[in-house]
């Protein structure tokens, strides 16, 4: 199984929560809600779960082997670094087009 595309959905600035991201696999299977955690000094990655009537989470959709998990969890952190890196060019480039005076 491939992943064939990774959208990062929505950036968090605070809290451990950094970014809601959605992965494609095969170009046929779309999980969403994959969540990246900032935490004790590591990024690591959430799957998406549900709460049970005894207050407890249960993944909905997981990976099966470690082996995999590894795989999927360095793809989306790439992926959210990518996306913050193009976020904070933006948000120069958009600080920068402030400052410059339009001509008419």
């Amino acid at each position: 199984m491939q992943i064939t595309d990774i959208k990062v959905r929505k950036l968090f600035d605070e809290g451990p929560m950094k970014a809601i991201v959605s992965v494609t696999f095969d170009g046929q299977l779309a999980v969403h809600d994959i969540k990246v955690i900032y935490a004790k000094e590591k990024f690591f990655i959430v799957m998406p779960s549900r709460k049970n009537p005894d207050d407890t989470y249960r993944d909905i959709v997981h990976p099966i082997n470690a082996q995999f998990r590894g795989m999927l969890e360095s793809s989306v952190i790439a992926a959210y670094e990518a996306a913050l890196e193009e976020a904070e060019l933006e948000a120069a480039r958009a600080e920068q087009a402030e400052g410059i005076p339009e001509t008419v």
